[in-house]
């Protein structure tokens, strides 16, 4: 599986991400830094976490702009599978590759912490090695990870089965406890919780593991 990670000024969590990829894949992903035009062949763009631009105006906003963003969109249209997580989602809703937008959290404050998820397979690559209903556990770190979107979005998400990961206690106000979705494709995933830093046993629980390596499975 080959794979490449997005870069821009600011990007605190590119490097977990590599880092996650590199031990699943044994190849280290190529890093694109945002002002590129063109992306290289690959199976799985990582819009990573971290604070793009300071996050100083609308979260996401600004990154959705970088040179390199059109080449991501392009390339989602052809079906190669986009992970966006944390920062990253926010920039997939703002390039509108996924619906809604996410806010400023219930509580106005920042969150970190590991939180408790619900899985849905819905015949996603990105959970294909989860048990369907099972619970798992990864950290959260976000200060603009209230999900949300207008009724009529909701509910359409909800019946195509596009709610990929839920909160088990919201921890941020996201409505209907939505933590991920995908695509309609199931080719897009955007989430809040980081699963990059829920790989090495060296360093705590492996929960996020199983989303890499059912990305690994479908892509090599």
């Amino acid at each position: 599986m080959k794979s490449c990670v997005i870069v821009f000024p600011g990007s605190n969590c590119d490097r977990d991400l590599a880092t996650a990829l590199a031990l699943v894949t044994g190849t280290a992903p190529m890093m694109v830094w945002h002002r590129e035009t063109a992306l290289p062949d690959v199976d799985l763009i990582g819009v990573p976490g971290g604070f793009s631009y300071g996050d100083y105006l609308r979260c996401g906003a600004v990154a959705a702009q970088s040179p390199v963003m059109p080449a991501v969109a392009e390339a989602a249209k052809r079906g190669v599978r986009v992970l966006g997580i944390c920062n990253g989602f926010q920039v997939l809703t703002e390039i509108g590759l996924l619906p809604g937008i996410l806010m400023r959290n219930q509580e106005l404050c920042f969150i970190g912490k590991a939180i408790e998820l619900k899985v849905k397979k819905e015949g996603s690559s990105f959970t294909s090695s989860y048990e369907d209903d099972t619970q798992i556990r990864l950290p959260i770190a976000h200060h603009d990870g209230n999900y949300f979107a207008d009724d009529e979005t909701l509910d359409r998400l909800e019946g195509e089965g596009l709610v990929a990961f839920r909160y088990v206690d919201n921890p941020n106000g996201s409505q209907r406890n939505i933590a991920g979705i995908v695509n309609p494709e199931r080719t897009v995933l955007g989430l809040m919780p980081h699963p990059e830093r829920a790989v090495d046993p060296a360093l705590g629980p492996t929960d996020g593991r199983p989303l890499f390596d059912g990305l690994m499975q479908a892509l090599s």
